[in-house]
């Protein structure tokens, strides 16, 4: 069995350089995978919702992302994850991420929880 399949498993973001993460409602994203193909949902902090799909090969994710902000507007774009096995079994995402119409590369940091 592949111990970097996303499916079912829940991740809280803890870092980002695009903006300040609340640690008291961070984005939380949902993700499904079947036969490299990932999908699925995310809400919280600055998101009212969020939709991404995309593939995963080995330890990279590669996924389109656009979300509807609680400011208003809507913001998507592309990243590129590395999935990174921590001591204690459970998986962080390492992204580099770009908004649309903006060349800017971002950097976050997810944690997966149970």
């Amino acid at each position: 069995m592949d111990d970097r399949n996303l499916n079912g498993r829940k991740f809280v973001m803890v870092s980002s350089t695009a903006s300040e993460v609340d640690p008291d409602g961070p984005t939380e994203f949902v993700y499904t995978e079947e036969d490299g193909i990932v999908w699925g949902s995310y809400v919280g902090d600055t998101v009212v919702h969020g939709h991404f799909v995309g593939t995963r090969e080995d330890d990279r994710l590669e996924i389109t992302y656009i979300h509807q902000l609680k400011k208003g507007g809507r913001a998507g774009g592309r990243s590129t994850s590395r999935i990174e096995t921590r001591p204690d079994g459970r998986l962080h995402l390492i992204e580099e991420f770009q908004f649309e119409g903006d060349d800017t590369t971002h950097v976050s940091v997810c944690a997966e929880v149970s």
